[in-house]
């Protein structure tokens, strides 16, 4: 039980932006290459049939938490205790 709480299941924001570009390219690639490939043989059922792979090949690829995914994690700033919050909030009342 303790691995399956191990495993990260996070990606930083660089690694969304660098995920969603990756699959948009494997998808495009797949598309234009099944759908000359389907005109060749002239076979539209093949050109789905390439672009269902591209689809499941930028599904592995992008869907999971990979490490190359999670290489810039944000630093959040420490959380501020209540009195910290309490104090602002007076201040800020204050001004008005």
């Amino acid at each position: 039980m303790q691995f399956f709480e191990s495993i990260p299941t996070h990606m930083d924001f660089d690694g969304q932006r660098r995920a969603e570009k990756l699959s948009r390219i494997i998808i495009t690639l797949f598309g234009v290459v099944g759908l000359v490939w389907g005109y060749i043989i002239q076979q539209f059922s093949q050109t789905v049939y390439i672009l269902i792979a591209g689809f499941v090949l930028a599904a592995l690829v992008t869907v999971p938490p990979w490490p190359m995914y999670r290489r810039k994690p944000l630093q959040w700033q420490k959380p501020r205790s209540e009195n910290d919050v309490s104090e602002s909030s007076v201040k800020s009342k204050k001004k008005k």
